[in-house]
């Protein structure tokens, strides 16, 4: 998801990263967009790579794929998450989840993307950044990230983004057992922070919330520094956590 790495890297850490199907240099086959195979095929990267002791971080609807692959794969190779500027727990609204948005808003908002995805995504290029909130970010580095979510196939870009909105994940979320840091910022608008990052922190048992004043989507690029500083120390304190006393459900509940 493009957390800049070398730092991480140079602190000792084995960094590997994926794209997904139809991203990137990821074949482009048609299929494949749903959580549980995006799980399946985290499970068998980290096979494969025989990995162990992992610290899955997960930007956006990723943060959704790293819980789907705990809830299918279990955590025998996994000893603890970061969810960045994640969509989950829900973000479609539903009976019993009356703040999620509405499907018919989400559709159009979908349809103007398709209609004309490279001025819809320079279009939104501020948001995503928050550069009017006073981020420093590089015309050449929105224009690289343009061009990123350009080189993904139509059909991937539009069936990721279905998934990430529609799944519930809000079952799974309460059921995680290992160290979680959720890092989220307040001006995330493709993420809201009201409908996700503060949402997600309620059932995971024992989470580590960070919450960054001023940062969007793309906190991993505007606040680097301060990510990469909150994954060392997390990664360095982890290993101390134990599973909380009381319920997933009212460890949750603000007091």
């Amino acid at each position: 998801m493009g957390v800049p790495m070398l730092p991480l890297s140079e602190q000792g850490l084995r960094c590997v990263a994926f794209d997904k199907w139809e991203h990137g240099r990821s074949d482009r086959v048609g299929h494949g967009f749903d959580y549980d195979t995006l799980a399946d095929d985290l499970a068998a990267l980290l096979d494969h790579l025989d990995l162990r002791e992992v610290t899955l971080v997960a930007h956006s609807m990723g943060g959704g794929e790293v819980i789907r692959y705990l809830s299918r794969h279990g955590y025998d190779r996994v000893s603890r998450i970061v969810l960045i500027a994640a969509t989950a727990p829900l973000a479609m609204r539903t009976p019993d989840n009356p703040e999620g948005v509405d499907r018919a808003v989400f559709d159009a908002i979908m349809a103007d993307r398709t209609k004309d995805r490279p001025r819809w995504t320079a279009q939104n290029a501020q948001a995503f950044f928050a550069t009017h909130l006073g981020n420093q970010v590089s015309t050449e580095l929105i224009e690289w990230t343009i061009q990123r979510c350009l080189d993904c196939s139509a059909k991937a870009a539009v069936e990721v983004v279905r998934t990430g909105f529609r799944t519930d994940l809000r079952e799974e979320c309460a059921a995680v057992q290992l160290p979680t840091l959720i890092i989220h910022g307040d001006a995330d608008a493709s993420a809201p922070i009201d409908l996700c990052g503060r949402r997600l922190a309620k059932p995971v048992p024992g989470n580590v919330y960070k919450e960054y004043p001023g940062a969007a989507h793309a906190i991993f690029m505007t606040h680097a520094e301060q990510v990469n500083r909150d994954l060392l120390d997390f990664i360095g304190d982890g290993s101390s956590w134990h599973p909380p006393a009381v319920s997933a459900e009212v460890a949750g509940e603000e007091p």
